[in-house]
């Protein structure tokens, strides 16, 4: 088959495709999340054309693409309030909702279910094809099938060049992962497929979301596919794809011992490593991650990578949809190197971590507060004591100990300062953490938290193979430390001004402990707890 190459900028390509989906053709079209190969939605022998494309197995339903909200309504049953109200935040744009289908939508297109599937796209090309071509487009990603899905022209061409009519260039897709799929066809409103409209996003608008287990599992046998990428292995270079589940160190440690093997890992990974590298991103940018996910998964096949170890992305956010298409390129496979789970646990004053913490320990975790290690009569020996008295005078020296006040007034009058006290105290603080750890180990802890206020700062983060955060209201963390430290309320402002806010932990967290007050936390940290344990097992 001769496929036509166009270009999605030019007006005459753009009615060009959209002649040739009205005839019964197959274009490949970009969108904001990757490149979609479009058919007739509404036409049943058309459709199979894209499953016969592909290589696709016909019962995974695929997405309906329209250009108007208006035009919704002839392929559902009804539109319920709440798809309206999703369709007002997030359309246009990479959101699909799944309803009970109109008798317009052929059993091809809805993978012979009674939903279907639809999207309103906001790509300007994208929409101005479906426009042109006058009728609703189904349209899964555009790569054969089971491969990683494509974000750039190029990768479209690689896969489909010659096997369909038409190939629209667009440039590359703002996304990089394919849409959020919610259902609204059934009891409460279901994530089937997470992109980049994020759960708590949905939330926001609809208050209870689930989000389906086979979003981070395998599908249960039997059971059928509601949503595209559910049910068979997806998104998959032709290298061996295993996804190291460890703390930056630990994953540097275990990929470094391989041999003859490529790392996919993050930007902060890369001067540590001694083997081949594909960087998809940095560790706190779920965003960035699922932009460059399939171009590196794409590259790796280019370069001939045979056995790759993928860095684990966090699952909160955008990293729930970058996590669910690495899973399943990896084919569910899982390393977790070690015999423990190290956790940090952070949060601005006040918000309630050493509550938190203590419910952790109940639970059966351990943990080293790492703030009372600063204080530490351990870490101030007398090594220490004539280091510091050396570096900020003699006078500091006072009964055996040191006037603190003293030194942090001269330390913290310029950066050098601060360097120095950070040189004699910092590595003996550390080796008292890990004192601890190992102590908290031998008891027989599994996960141990590291509560650590400057964790981040410190470079702790590190060592953490998952970061909980603790987050409050200003005026809940503002009354606490009045009432914890016996100060005024423009004092315990002004000690807060000069902290981080609830925002910097949050957006580097796994999980997020939001703390209403004491009845709300045992939930949270159960619900925690036992993820971090279904881990812990398999170790």
């Amino acid at each position: 088959m001769k496929t036509l190459i166009l270009s999605g900028h030019n007006t005459n390509d753009i009615e060009k495709a959209g002649e040739i989906l009205r005839s019964g053709g197959l274009v490949a079209i970009p969108t904001e999340t990757v490149y979609g190969l479009a058919a007739n939605a509404l036409d049943g022998k058309v459709v199979r054309k894209i499953y016969e494309a592909k290589g696709r197995p016909s019962d995974n339903p695929l997405i309906v693409h329209i250009s108007e909200f208006t035009q919704l309504k002839p392929l559902v049953r009804e539109v319920p309030e709440s798809a309206r109200k999703l369709a007002a935040a997030f359309w246009p744009g990479p959101l699909t909702i799944i309803l009970k289908k109109s008798e317009l939508i052929p059993e091809e297109t809805s993978g012979g279910l009674d939903t279907v599937a639809v999207r309103f796209p906001s790509h300007p090309i994208a929409r101005a094809v479906i426009q042109a071509a006058g009728v609703p487009l189904a349209a899964p990603s555009a790569n054969l099938s089971g491969k990683p899905s494509p974000t750039m022209f190029a990768h479209v061409q690689e896969d489909l060049n010659g096997r369909v009519d038409a190939l629209l260039d667009g440039g590359d897709c703002a996304v990089g992962v394919e849409s959020t799929v919610i259902t609204l066809a059934e009891g409460t409103p279901r994530v089937l497929r997470p992109g980049g409209v994020t759960v708590s996003q949905l939330r926001s608008i609809l208050g209870e979301v689930e989000v389906d287990d086979a979003v981070v599992h395998r599908l249960q046998e039997g059971k059928s596919a509601a949503s595209p990428g559910m049910k068979y292995k997806h998104y998959s270079p032709k290298a061996d794809v295993v996804i190291v589940d460890a703390s930056p160190e630990e994953y540097v440690t275990f990929v470094n011992s391989k041999q003859n093997c490529h790392a996919l890992c993050f930007d902060e990974d890369t001067e540590k490593l001694k083997v081949p590298f594909v960087s998809y991103g940095t560790r706190y940018d779920g965003e960035k991650q699922a932009h460059l996910l399939f171009s590196a998964l794409h590259y790796l096949d280019e370069i001939g990578a045979q056995r790759v170890f993928a860095h684990i992305p966090s699952k909160s956010g955008v990293g729930l949809a970058v996590y669910n298409r690495l899973i399943r390129s990896a084919g569910f496979q899982i390393a977790r190197p070690g015999t423990r789970r190290l956790v940090g646990l952070v949060g601005p004053s006040g918000a309630g971590k050493s509550t938190v913490s203590q419910l952790f320990c109940e639970l059966g975790c351990g943990a080293v507060d790492c703030d009372s290690l600063t204080r530490s009569s351990q870490v101030y020996d007398k090594a220490c004591l004539l280091e510091l008295a050396r570096a900020f005078g003699e006078d500091i020296l006072v009964d055996g100990g040191f006037n603190r006040a003293l030194v942090a007034q001269r330390a913290f009058r310029t950066n050098q300062g601060k360097k120095i006290l950070g040189k004699i105290t910092f590595p003996r603080i550390l080796r008292q953490m890990w004192k601890q750890v190992e102590e908290e180990e031998r008891s027989g802890k599994k996960i141990i938290l590291l509560d650590a206020p400057t964790l981040f700062e410190a470079g702790l983060d590190a060592v953490c193979c998952r970061i909980i955060a603790v987050s409050a209201p200003e005026e809940m963390r503002t009354s606490r430390i009045m009432a914890r430290d016996g100060i005024s309320q423009e004092q315990a402002a002004l000690r807060l001004s000069a902290q981080q806010g609830n925002a910097f932990y949050t957006s580097r967290a796994d999980f997020v402990v939001e703390n209403r007050g004491e009845e709300n936390l045992r939930d949270a940290v159960s619900k925690i707890f036992e993820e971090l344990q279904g881990d812990s097992d398999t170790l």
